[in-house]
């Protein structure tokens, strides 16, 4: 049975991983919070010596922790966990000699209102949280040419994930359906591309089943891809939650989130609103996943519509 590390298995879609595939491999978990289904080992990424303790020779590594959070503040965290908590993982595979790493980055680094951007497509990121992954993700590749022969290096960009226990965007789009408080912003014809936690875990693990090696770079995106009206709607019918035909136009909207932005700065109170979600909102946010389609024989073992409904299921 192989051995595979994971540094930040605690987090949501580490968890599910975990959960996926505990029964085939040894797992170890590398956080700087407990998980809730195994031991921990307590660690901050930032903390190069308290990594280096806690690693040990394994197969493989997949490394989640980062900063991904819209109002992460100050900003520099996004660089500090991002890129150079990076640095420091790879540093520490490089002394014990571990060549196999697999890395979730994100769709953010192509940028908002593209063209159903493949993984070929120029990198445009709009925010913080893409610049940094992308950073990172030329450490990752610096790393793997160093020693190409030996050295295994897949990363993952996923789109937005939902699911069970999620606590991002989608779950507090959902939140505010179901307490009826969502009031659409902009004519929702823009296209959401999306991902379900369950449908990611399997992909990871198909991954590992299948030993990958050498470079690869893979979108996720579970299709087909919906309008954000045709969203709502679904969310709408399966939570039973009529809503308001109303909708606020997007300028008004844009600054009732900058309203929000400078009401958390004041009270240091997160909000659920704010100025990026609402420019992200109403965004085309449309990837493609032709690469894994074309270039692996991975199923997704949900379609989108049963991850929303589990998903919806759990609020209720």
């Amino acid at each position: 049975m192989k051995d595979i590390t994971i540094i930040g298995g605690s987090g949501f879609i580490g968890s599910v991983i975990i959960n996926l595939a505990k029964d085939n491999y040894n797992i170890k978990n590398i956080d700087k919070n407990e998980s809730k289904i195994m031991p921990t080992t307590v660690c901050d990424v930032r903390d190069t010596d308290s990594l280096e303790r806690s690693m040990e020779p394994t197969d493989a590594v997949i490394l989640l922790a980062a900063e991904h959070k819209d109002n992460v503040s100050p900003t520099s965290l996004y660089y500090d966990v991002n890129v150079e908590g990076a640095k420091n993982v790879l540093d520490v595979m490089r002394k014990k000699n571990i060549n196999k790493i697999f890395f979730t980055s994100t769709v953010a680094v192509y940028g908002l209102n593209k063209e159903n951007p493949d993984e070929s497509h120029p990198v445009d990121p709009f925010n913080d949280y893409g610049k940094s992954k992308y950073q990172a993700e030329d450490i990752l590749r610096e790393w793997y040419e160093e020693n190409a022969e030996e050295r295994t290096l897949v990363i993952v960009r996923p789109t937005v994930v939902f699911g069970v226990e999620n606590r991002g965007n989608v779950y507090n789009l959902l939140q505010q359906i179901l307490k009826g408080n969502f009031k659409m912003v902009g004519n929702g014809k823009n296209k959401k591309s999306m991902s379900y936690v369950e449908n990611i875990a399997a992909f990871f693990k198909y991954l590992l089943d299948n030993d990958y090696n050498g470079y690869h770079l893979f979108n996720y995106v579970d299709k087909p891809d919906l309008s954000t009206k045709e969203l709502i709607d679904s969310i709408s019918t399966s939570c039973n939650r009529p809503l308001d035909s109303f909708s606020i136009p997007y300028p008004v909207g844009y600054l009732a989130g900058v309203a929000f932005d400078i009401l958390a700065k004041i009270t240091g109170k997160e909000q659920q609103i704010s100025s990026v979600r609402i420019k992200k909102f109403c965004s085309t946010t449309q990837f493609s996943n032709k690469r894994i389609q074309e270039e692996t024989k991975f199923k997704a073992p949900y379609s989108l519509e049963k991850g929303l409904d589990k998903t919806i299921r759990s609020l209720l």
